[in-house]
Order: C-alpha cells, then sequence, then structure tokens
C-alpha cells in the first residue's frame, strides 16, 4: 500500500497535485505537509502534518511513523525571491533536497519526486528548442540550485539505487493558488487582474517569450513520470518539460476580447534579467520518447478554462455578505 508525503504542499504546485494524489491513492494515503500551520485549511480532503523540512529528524520521524513509500519534495524557494536572499534560498532548496534523498536511501522509499526548473539553463545555452543536454551555466541563486540537485538526484541514483525523478518545470499558471515567488508570476496575477476589472503592470518586458504550461498539464506530467516503469526513466538528473510559448502581449491579446477595457503597462524590473537568460523553448523529445509525454493545452484553451473556472472559485471562497 502507498504512503504519500507531499512537503511545501501548500505551494502552488503543491495544492493542486496533492488533490490529484488523493485521487489516485485515497485520502487517508496522502500526507500534505507544510511549515505554516494555516496551511492545513486547504487540505480538507487529506491528511495534513505541521512539518519544517529543514529538520531532519522530524521528517525522518514522519516517514517512518506513517510508513511513508513516496516523497513529493516541492519545499522550495523560488527564482525571484531567492535573488533576494540568495543564501537563505541556497540553504534551504538544497539542504532539504539532501535530507530527503539520504532518508530516502536510508528508509529503502519506493520513489522521490523532486521538481526541477528551465532555470538550469543560462544566456549561453541555446534560446530555441533547449535541448535535454544543452550547455547549463546558470546566472541565478535558484537556477544554481536546481542544477546542484540534478546531479545530486543523478548520484542518488547511480550510487545508492534511490528511484528519484524530476521535471524542468516550465512557468506554472494555475488559478487555485497564488503564485509564489517566481519570474513568471505575471501570468498568473494578470488574470485576477482582469477579473477584478482593474489594469495590470507587467514586471516583464511585453516581447519576453518564455516557456509555460498550464497546471493541469504540470499535475499530468508529474504523475505519468511517477507511475512510468522503472525501466522506462532514461534520464535520472531531470526530464526537459514543454507545452507552449508565449510573451505578456500574447498572454494580454488573449484575454482582452473577454474583458474589451482590460489594459496593460510594463515596467520591467529586476526579474527581466532573470527571465533574459532563460530559453523561450523548449525541446522535450526524451520525455514524449521515454513515458509517451504530451501536453494538452495550448494558450487559447488555456486562457478559457481559467476565465471559466476561477470566477467561481472567487465566489466559492469570497461569497458575497448579505
Amino acid at each position: 500500500m502507498e504512503k504519500v508525503l507531499v512537503t511545501g504542499a501548500a505551494g502552488q504546485l503543491g495544492t493542486e497535485l496533492t488533490q490529484k494524489l488523493t485521487e489516485l491513492y485515497g485520502p487517508e494515503a496522502v500526507i500534505a505537509s507544510d511549515i505554516q500551520p494555516e496551511a492545513e485549511a486547504k487540505f480538507p480532503h487529506c491528511r495534513f502534518v505541521l512539518l519544517d523540512v529543514m529538520d531532519r529528524e522530524a521528517l525522518r520521524s514522519c516517514i517512518k511513523k506513517e510508513s511513508v513509500t513516496q516523497v513529493y519534495h516541492l519545499a522550495a524557494v523560488l527564482s525571484a525571491r531567492a535573488e533576494t536572499n540568495p543564501q537563505a534560498a541556497w540553504h534551504l532548496n538544497m539542504d532539504s533536497l539532501l535530507h530527503v534523498l539520504e532518508l530516502a536511501r536510508e528508509c529503502k522509499l519506493d520513489k522521490v519526486f523532486w521538481p526541477s526548473s528551465i532555470a538550469v539553463f543560462g544566456p549561453d545555452s541555446p534560446k530555441v528548442q533547449t535541448p535535454q543536454l544543452a550547455p547549463k551555466e546558470p546566472v541565478t541563486a535558484y537556477g544554481i540550485a536546481k542544477l546542484a540537485g540534478e546531479h545530486w538526484c543523478a548520484y542518488y541514483h547511480q550510487q545508492y539505487g534511490v528511484d528519484v525523478r524530476s521535471l524542468r518545470f516550465p512557468g506554472l499558471i494555475g488559478y487555485k493558488a497564488l503564485p509564489g515567488g517566481g519570474t513568471t508570476d505575471y501570468a498568473v496575477a494578470i488574470f485576477h487582474q482582469a477579473l477584478a476589472g482593474k489594469p495590470f503592470c507587467s514586471f516583464l518586458e511585453k516581447d519576453t517569450r518564455l516557456p509555460m504550461m498550464y497546471m493541469p498539464d504540470a499535475i499530468k506530467a508529474t504523475c505519468m513520470l511517477m507511475q512510468a516503469p522503472k525501466e522506462r526513466i532514461g534520464v535520472r538528473s531531470s526530464y526537459n518539460l514543454a507545452a507552449m510559448s508565449f510573451t505578456p502581449e500574447e498572454l494580454y491579446r488573449g484575454i482582452v476580447p473577454y474583458f474589451p477595457e482590460f489594459r496593460i503597462t510594463y515596467e520591467p524590473d529586476y526579474r527581466q534579467a532573470i527571465a533574459a537568460g532563460w530559453p523561450r523553448s523548449i525541446d522535450d523529445r526524451e520525455a514524449r520518447q521515454d513515458w509517451n509525454w504530451s501536453p494538452d493545452y495550448e494558450m487559447p484553451a488555456m486562457i478559457r478554462n481559467i476565465l471559466q473556472e476561477l470566477p467561481k472559485l472567487q465566489a466559492a471562497t469570497n461569497p458575497t455578505k448579505p
């Protein structure tokens, strides 16, 4: 019987992934964990434990007490926020991963999932259809930690047989949780502004093209990877993953037909320099060949779905007072 622990579960990815894992394995088989006590309210569908992933003994105790078989390690400081305190971001992003990998070896866990990012690529990487084995010279604290983490994942698989699996996510767009400090967060915030009838100010230039993915596809890819037979996993660092690429202006042009009065302005900040070093599109042929990956959403379908579902969620979480 599987027993799944999700760390950093209250984040943008974790909120939706935990729900899907509960559907797959059942509410008693999934444990959502986070360092914030108020996060418990997000998980009525499964169990919740308060857990600091930097506390290795607490993490070990939880894994052993609950007979955990799989860990989805999502706790992290994201790209833009990491630049404000690089040493703290490195400490959390690297030490917590090493705790999980070492406990996976020690406790003989069946599988570990850890998300990497297109931030592992740098200014010298090919920008168009960036291949799996492209040069990687990241220039951000987040990217440096993700690249080091990829090497550690491959090392623990090679040296100890730990079945750790990873995806290089592009920018993730979801409506069920607020963004958590990433360079592509504009693509989430813009929908909230449009629905609120307010103008939107983008922190990236209008023509900054980046790889993006709608959250249902990110969840689909994660589950496909984790359910694939071990012999089909040919990449033990992290798989390239792609769905769509667009610019802030293209996203705005896709939204404005639904809200003709909606307006956008551009005031690029420090996040523009981060985005400038990232790919514009990703070659993910290894994921397609190894475990038959393919995305379901392009930009127009994503926009329609978000504008249909986000108002329902807002109405449910903020009911009008009588």
